[in-house]
C-alpha cells in the first residue's frame, strides 16, 4: 500500500497556475492509478519518440531554468552532459531541501512523486543516463517512503527498467536518504555523500557534467525542475514558453513563510509580483502590521524592503533587485523584527552547516557569529559593522563552494538597508526594539 503523508497537510497548497500541482488534492494523489487519471506519463511517451537530441532542443525551446538555485537554463546544462562521450552517464535529483524557510519540494514528493520519476526518465533519455538517484533529506522520512513505493510502481508499469515502453532506453531509478547536513544541498558534497563519503564540496572546475559522481558525468537537479520536464512534452514548448514572463517561462512554486495570514506553497509563475505574493495570495501582513522586511529566496538570499515589492519575483528581476529568486522561499517580516536578530540566527546557522573544509568558511563564520551576538547582547562597538563587511569581502568568493556566499548575503542586505538598527544597538547598549 502507498505510504500516505502525515506533515505536508499542515501547511496550504494552492495550485493556481494548474500544472505541476494540480491534483495533489485529489485522495491518494501519490499513487499511480490515480496519478495516471490526471495525466501523469502523458508526456514521456512523445519524449522517447524523438532523438534525445530534439529532446534536448525541446526543452531549450521552452526555455526551462533551474528551479534551485541560481536559475541556469536546463537544456543547456543537460546538454554540456549529453556531448560528453564517457559513460555511464548518471542523473541526481537533489531534493535536499534543508534551506530555512524552503519546503517547496515537498508537496512534489509527497503528493505528485510519479511527475517527478516521469520527469527523470525523459531527462535520462535526453543526457544518455541510465542510472538516477533522488537524493532525498534525512528529515523527511514519510516522503522517502512515498518515493520508494512510487518506484516501485513505476518499475510495474513498464514505465521504469529495461526497454521503456518498448522504446529500446533503460532507465534504473533509486532513492538515497542523506542525514540532515544542509552541504549536501550542494551539487558535489551531494556527490560526495552519494558516494559514501563525507559531505564535503569538490572545487570547481571541473564540473559535475564532466566529472562527476563515481568520475562520470552527471546532470544534478532540483526536484521542481525536473517535475517541470513532463509538462513541457505533454503541451508542447511553445505552450510553456508562453507562461509568465519570456525569460523566466512555466510554472513556479514560492513557499511563503514569516509574518503573512496564509503561509503555504503557491504555484504560479514569474510574472507575479512581490506584493502580489505577499497581499494577495499569502492574505497580507500578520495584525496588520507594517512591512520591514523580505527575504526573497531562502535563507541565502539578501533582504529586500518595501521598495521591492512591485519588483517581478523571478529569477532576472530578483537579481536586478539586489538579490536572488534562489529556492523561492519567500521569509516576510514585520516592524517587530530586530534585524541584527535574524543576521546573528542565519549566521548561526551557516556557521553549524559549514562543512569546515574551507578556512575561510570554517574560521570566519564563528567569528562574525560572535560578533553579532556581542552587538544583539549590547556589548558591541560602532566599528564592528565595518568589521562585518569586510569580513564578508575577504569570505565570499573565496571557497570552494557557495555556502559561504549565500551566508554572506544575510549580512549585506540587513546592514545595507538597516545599519542605524545595527548602530543602535550600540548606543543603547540593547536592541532598541524591546
Amino acid at each position: 500500500m502507498m505510504p500516505t503523508s502525515t506533515h505536508i497537510d499542515s501547511f496550504r497548497i494552492e495550485s493556481l497556475q494548474g500544472v505541476l500541482l494540480k491534483y495533489v488534492h485529489v485522495p491518494n494523489s501519490q499513487d499511480m492509478d490515480v496519478a495516471l487519471q490526471h495525466g501523469a506519463y502523458v508526456g514521456l511517451p512523445k519524449a522517447l519518440a524523438m532523438q534525445p537530441a530534439e529532446v534536448l532542443d525541446t526543452v531549450k525551446k521552452a526555455g526551462l531554468r533551474g528551479r534551485g538555485g541560481a536559475g541556469f537554463p536546463t537544456g543547456n546544462k543537460w546538454g554540456f552532459a549529453a556531448a560528453d562521450p564517457k559513460k555511464p552517464k548518471y542523473l541526481l535529483c537533489n531534493a535536499d531541501e534543508g534551506e530555512p524557510g524552503t519546503y517547496k519540494d515537498r508537496p512534489i514528493l509527497a503528493k505528485a512523486p510519479h511527475l517527478l520519476i516521469e520527469g527523470m526518465v525523459i531527462a535520462g533519455y535526453g543526457i544518455g543516463a541510465e542510472y538516477g538517484y533522488i537524493y532525498n533529506r534525512g528529515e523527511y522520512p514519510q516522503e522517502t517512503l512515498i518515493l520508494e513505493e512510487a518506484i516501485a510502481q513505476a518499475y510495474r508499469k513498464g514505465y521504469l527498467g529495461k526497454n521503456i515502453l518498448n522504446s529500446g532506453f533503460n532507465f534504473d531509478l533509486y532513492v538515497h536518504e542523506g542525514v540532515g547536513a544542509y552541504i549536501c544541498g550542494e551539487e558535489t558534497a551531494l556527490i560526495e555523500s552519494l558516494e559514501g563519503k563525507r559531505g564535503v564540496a569538490r572545487l570547481k572546475p571541473p564540473f559535475p557534467v564532466n566529472i562527476g559522481v563515481w568520475g562520470m558525468p552527471t546532470v544534478v537537479n532540483n526536484v521542481e525542475t525536473l517535475a517541470n520536464v513532463p509538462c513541457i512534452f505533454e503541451n508542447g514548448p511553445e505552450w510553456y514558453a508562453a507562461i509568465g514572463p519570456k525569460d523566466c517561462p512555466g510554472p513556479k512554486l514560492y513557499c511563503i513563510s514569516g509574518h503573512i495570514n496564509r503561509p503555504g506553497v503557491f504555484e504560479l509563475n514569474m510574472g507575479v509580483t512581490y506584493r502580489q505574493l505577499i497581499y494577495e495570495h499569502a492574505g497580507g501582513m500578520r495584525n496588520g502590521r507594517p512591512l520591514k522586511a523580505f527575504i526573497p529566496g531562502g535563507a541565502s538570499a539578501a533582504c529586500l524592503v518595501e521598495q521591492h515589492l512591485d519588483a517581478l519575483a523571478s529569477v532576472t528581476e530578483t537579481a536586478k533587485a539586489g538579490s536572488m529568486l534562489g529556492s523561492a522561499a519567500l521569509i516576510v517580516l514585520d516592524d517587530t523584527t530586530c534585524m541584527v536578530k535574524v543576521a546573528w540566527r542565519l549566521t548561526k546557522f551557516f556557521a553549524h552547516e559549514s562543512c569546515g573544509w574551507c578556512i575561510p568558511c570554517r574560521e570566519g563564520l564563528p567569528w562574525i557569529d560572535q560578533i553579532l551576538h556581542r552587538i544583539e547582547e549590547g556589548h558591541g562597538k560602532l566599528s564592528d559593522v565595518d568589521l562585518i563587511l569586510d569580513l564578508c569581502d575577504n569570505i565570499g568568493g573565496k571557497t570552494y563552494c557557495a555556502l559561504a556566499d549565500g551566508a554572506m548575503a544575510p549580512l549585506r542586505g540587513p546592514i545595507k538597508y538597516f545599519r542605524e538598527e545595527f548602530e543602535a544597538h550600540v548606543k543603547q547598549g540593547k536592541c532598541p526594539l524591546k
